[in-house]
């Protein structure tokens, strides 16, 4: 009876419940885009080249706001070695999930290309929203 009521107790540890939204907001799906910076062995994307991208592709898909983070990171490259590198976070609060992530793919896309990227991150999560 005992590992039946904790059993019980754990499983409603591991049911995801909405989040608890402060007064005036409300639950959103947010994005992060995760941008290498590198291009080959050598930072190849600058600060003036991203925020053109970012002019470019990121803000006419959303241009009510979003963030720019400075980042370091790692990935394992196809050929097995591991980068490390400088790179941005974007961060934006979607408003129309269907019309959006497609958003989200094509800027992910444009960069790739543009900077001839192996990838880039998206990420996304539900958060409890208010500005």
């Amino acid at each position: 009876m005992a590992a039946a009521c904790a059993a019980l107790a754990l499983s409603a540890c591991v049911t995801a419940a909405p989040p608890s939204c402060p007064p005036g907001g409300r639950e959103r799906l947010v994005a992060e885009l995760l941008f290498g910076r590198k291009i080959g062995d050598v930072v190849g994307v600058g600060e003036h080249a991203f925020a053109r991208f970012v002019d470019r592709e990121i803000t006419p898909r959303f241009p009510a706001g979003l963030t720019i983070t400075d980042s370091r990171g790692q990935y394992r490259h196809a050929d097995g070695r591991i980068v490390r590198e400088p790179g941005k976070v974007v961060t934006i609060v979607l408003d129309d999930e269907a019309r959006d992530l497609p958003r989200l793919a094509d800027i992910a896309a444009a960069y790739r290309r543009q900077f001839r990227q192996e990838s880039v991150g998206v990420m996304t999560r539900r958060a409890c929203v208010a500005f």
